[in-house]
Formats: C-alpha cells, structure tokens, sequence
C-alpha cells in the first residue's frame, strides 16, 4: 500500500470541521480538496484501517458545566424607616406570610407578586398590585371578596382579618411597612443591614434567591437547539449523584466569553435548569457541575464515524467501500452528526460494511 493515501486521509483529517446547524439533521464538513487522480488512486487502494457501518439510534449528545443555585437574585430594600430589629436568617427560606425583616418590631412579610408593593392599598384603588394582594390573601383563606384589580371595602375587611391574625392595628390598607412583594418563596442569601441599623425606605435590607435549586450553563447559539424550554437534561451532582431537570429558560441575548477558554469569543446564552424532585438535589450554593444535554435522536439510523468521510471532487460526500480485498467509493447523504459519527444513506448501503478510516 502505497502512502498517497495516508496522507491523503491525514490531510482531510487535519482540515476535518463539523458545525451542527440549526435544524440538528445536516451538517457542514470542510474538507481539502483532491485532484481526480488522487480520488481514483485512493478509491481503489486498500485505506490503513476500516471500521463498520453500523445500525442503531444516534443523537447530538453533548456535556457542559455548569453552576448549581438558587434561582434569580432579588434585592429587598426598606419599606419603612426605623431601626431594623430583626431579619431572617441567611439560608432560611421565607415562605408566603412568613416574615422577612422587622422595623420598630413592626413585621415586613412575604407575598407573591410579579411588581414590587410600592403604595398604601386603600379602598378605591386599582392595579396589579390590588390583584395580587388580593390572590394572596384568598390563598391565605382570607376571603370574601372578588379577586379583580379593585380593591373594594371587602377587599379592606378581608386585610382587617389579616391584620387581627398577626396582631396589628386593624386598619383596612396594606402598603409597603407591611407586605414585601416577591415572585415565590425566597432564600435569604445575605443581609444588607444589620439588626441595630438605621434603615430608610428604599434602603437594601436583604439579598435574596429563589427558594428552588437551579442550574445555570452557557452555552453557544449554534448548540442552544439542544436547550429548548422544556428539554430534559441529566445533571451530575457535587455529591457524585445525578439528577434529572428540565430547560426552564433560555436567555435571549447572546454575549461573547462563558467557556473554558478565556479567549473563546464565541456568542453564548444562559440557560437555566429546574429539577422536579428536590430532594434529589444535594450541593453548597454555586457548586460545579456538569450537565448532560441530549438533542435529537434518529432511530435505527445507518451510521459511520465522522473520520471514514471523503470529500468527493465533484462535491458532496463519500466512504471508502472495502469489500472482497478491494476498495471502491461510493457516494452518501449525511444526516445527523453526534457521539463522533454521523448518519450516513445512499444506494447499496447496508448495515455491516466496512470503511476506510486513518490509522490509529
């Protein structure tokens, strides 16, 4: 066997470059080029190695690291002045009507709310906060009104009883000295004021999360297909354990750096992982992990390794058929590229045969 095509082979691998695009089935493969003479060389010369066409179900499976967290970060700032009394603990979690911090003994607690509590609520108003008191007092079992955006005298009664159950004054409007809106339940992450300090309205007095345990990964906007809202990921845990997520957001805005290589500029969007059953979720706040991402799977697909593709003079793609003591082309459609091989059809194909690849 005479080196041509050795080096042949060499010189398409050193050049060899797959980029899965955005429908995941075809793939680009920049090869160099080759005279006819070469191709009818090579084509009929024995290839170093060969390996075997083989039937089965392939994916674009890949890995990336990522953080293990809590979720979105949220400020919680004063909604009164005075001297800050009391403040849950950093790491405790902070559920609906349970208390965040303290003013002059007064109680700030939580309720859920996509807005921020940024007025007194009184009987006439109207808005979104008005509604989402009200959802939160009617989850509370403070009920007796219509949950709308009005808040009307029921609305009031039903806050008097709220009130009377913690021990306030009983005045019928809820305003920032007393509710603190946030999403869900929080995680107090850190303190922005100590017990003892003046605070003012507006003033931080928490640093806090979401209260569910997250993962957050980039990843490039060419492999973002394979991390579409809803998409299952495996994760492997600090602990050694794995657990099982769902894609629950994919950033929309692409910014350049976040791999392993401090000069990659290549675009990148956050991604963000949600976990079912928490308690299969164990590791300290922003631990590495790695997670395990599988996009499209083709079943009972004919498949090669991506190193047996030719590029052919004409264009397109082939292998090198060896059969029988010979070597012959033949010419192949490419379909998807995962796990180093990529799928492979065209006439005369079958399960079985063997290819030319390069030497090992």
């Amino acid at each position: 066997m005479s080196g041509g095509t050795a080096r042949t082979r060499r010189v398409l691998m050193s050049v060899l470059v797959v980029l899965a695009v955005a429908g995941g089935v075809v793939a680009a493969v920049a090869v160099s080029s080759s005279s006819p003479e070469e191709t009818s060389r090579r084509g009929s010369e024995l290839p170093p190695a060969t390996a075997a066409v083989t039937r089965g179900d392939l994916s674009d499976s890949s890995q990336v690291g990522g953080t293990l967290g809590y979720g979105r970060e949220r400020r919680l700032n004063a909604g009164g002045a005075g001297t800050l009394t009391w403040s849950a603990g950093i790491g405790s979690t902070v559920k609906r009507d349970g208390k965040l911090y303290e003013i002059d003994g007064g109680a700030v607690r939580l309720m859920y709310g996509a807005g921020p509590m940024y007025r007194t609520l009184r009987d006439g108003d109207e808005g979104r906060d008005v509604e989402d008191l009200e959802r939160n007092l009617a989850a509370l079992g403070y009920t007796g009104f219509t949950v709308d955006d009005e808040y009307t005298g029921l609305t009031a009664a039903a806050v008097k009883r709220w009130q009377k159950s913690h021990g306030l004054k009983q005045t019928g409007t809820a305003g920032p000295g007393q509710i603190a809106f946030a999403p869900g339940a929080v995680r107090i992450k850190s303190a922005g004021a100590a017990v003892g300090d003046r605070v003012a309205p507006g003033r931080p007095v928490l640093d806090t999360t979401g209260s569910r345990r997250t993962v957050t990964f980039r990843v490039s906007v060419a492999d973002s297909r394979l991390t579409r809202t809803g998409t299952r990921v495996t994760v492997d845990l600090p602990d050694g354990t794995s657990a099982a997520g769902r894609v629950t957001s994919v950033g929309r805005t692409a910014r350049t750096g976040g791999g392993d290589d401090p000069n990659d500029k290549t675009p990148r969007v956050t991604v963000t992982v949600g976990f079912g059953d928490l308690k299969d979720v164990r590791g300290i706040d922003q631990s590495p992990v790695t997670v395990h991402l599988t996009g499209e799977t083709r079943k009972g697909v004919l498949s090669v390794p991506v190193n047996a593709l030719l590029a052919l003079p004409g264009g397109g793609f082939g292998l090198q058929i060896v059969e029988h003591g010979r070597a012959r082309e033949m010419k192949v459609r490419l379909g998807l590229f995962g796990q180093g091989r990529v799928e492979v059809s065209g006439r005369g194909l079958r399960e079985g045969m063997r290819v030319g690849v390069p030497a090992i």
